[in-house]
């Protein structure tokens, strides 16, 4: 099952290399409001996961400067992700506001619906 599920996640980052969705364009002083918006974001995700890959091909097409941290492979973001986040599941962006309080946002939909209403896309 296992090379089954490293085959299927092989083809998943194939297609989505192949389909990757071209950014959108912003001049210097809108992308910098938007940079400093994202600024605080972090997005949990596994790489070959299906809805992880949703939502970062939301990012790269409205230019979203969200930081990646790989949940599966690195032992700190996944217990940060655990610890903090309650559980191990991914996709997960996580939103620090002005005052420092921290949202976590699991499910694809929801963090793809966030990102147009915050961003206006």
């Amino acid at each position: 099952m296992k090379i089954i599920r490293w085959i299927i996640g092989r083809i998943i980052l194939a297609l989505d290399f192949l389909t990757r969705p071209k950014p959108i364009v912003r001049d210097i002083k809108d992308q910098e409001v938007v940079d400093a918006k994202t600024a605080k974001m972090s997005l949990y995700q596994f790489n070959a996961c299906p809805f992880c890959v949703k939502v970062r091909r939301q990012l790269r097409k409205h230019s979203l400067n969200v930081e990646l941290r790989d949940a599966k492979n690195h032992a700190l973001y996944k217990d940060e992700l655990i610890r903090e986040g309650g559980k191990h599941k991914v996709p997960c962006l996580r939103i620090e506001d002005a005052t420092s309080n921290v949202r976590w946002m699991y499910s694809s939909d929801d963090i793809c619906s966030f990102l147009k209403e915050e961003f206006s896309l």
